[in-house]
C-alpha cells in the first residue's frame, strides 16, 4: 500500500471511529464522551501523525453537527474544530519534537500541556466570542459556557492521559509487526 493511500485509510478510521464513539457515548453525557473524543484525537496525532491528527480534529465536529451528535449551534462547530486542533497540534509537537518519546512521563507532560491548550482554546472562543452572538437567553447561554468551560480541561486530561498509555504500547506492537 502506498503512503497516500495508508495516509487515507488510517485518517478515515480514525475519523469513523471517533464518530461511532459518540454515538455509542452520547447517552453517558459530557464526561464521558468528551474524553473518548480526546482520547481519539490524541492517539491520531500520535499514531497517524499531525497532518491526520488535525483532518479528525476539524471534519469531526462537522460531522458530529450534521448526525446530531454534536454542538445544536453551528456558530460553535468552528470553535471546536479549533479547540481539537489544538489538542492534537500541541500534544504531537511537544512529545515527538520538544520533550521527545523516550523521557520518563515526557508523554503525560505533553498531553497535559495540550489540553490545558485546548480548555484555554474552548474557553475564550465559545463562551467570550460564540455563545454570546448566538442571541440566545442568559440561562441558555450560561448552561453553554459551563458545559464549554472546566468540563472540557476534565476530558481533555482523561482522554489525553489514557491516550499517552496506550499510544507508546500501540507503537511498539505495531514496530514489531512491521
Amino acid at each position: 500500500m502506498n503512503k497516500k493511500t495508508l495516509w487515507i485509510t488510517q485518517t478515515a478510521i480514525m475519523l469513523a471511529l471517533l464518530i461511532v464513539l459518540q454515538f455509542a457515548t452520547k447517552s453517558m453525557g459530557q464526561f464521558v464522551t468528551g474524553s473518548c473524543v480526546n482520547f481519539v484525537l490524541v492517539m491520531t496525532a500520535l499514531l497517524v501523525g499531525l497532518s491526520s491528527g488535525i483532518v479528525v480534529a476539524v471534519i469531526s465536529p462537522f460531522m458530529a453537527f450534521l448526525l446530531g451528535i454534536g454542538p445544536a449551534f453551528l456558530p460553535l462547530v468552528p470553535c471546536i474544530a479549533a479547540g481539537n486542533a489544538v489538542i492534537v497540534i500541541v500534544s504531537y509537537l511537544l512529545w515527538n519534537k520538544v520533550i521527545g518519546r523516550d523521557k520518563k512521563y515526557s508523554s503525560f507532560v505533553s498531553v497535559w500541556i495540550a489540553a490545558v491548550c485546548k480548555f484555554i482554546v474552548l474557553y475564550l472562543l465559545v463562551t467570550k466570542l460564540a455563545v454570546p452572538s448566538l442571541g440566545l437567553p442568559e440561562a441558555k447561554q450560561a448552561a453553554i459556557s459551563a458545559m464549554f468551560s472546566w468540563p472540557q480541561l476534565v476530558t481533555a486530561l482523561i482522554g489525553g492521559t489514557v491516550a499517552a498509555i496506550i499510544a507508546p504500547l500501540i507503537a511498539k506492537a505495531i514496530a514489531k509487526g512491521e
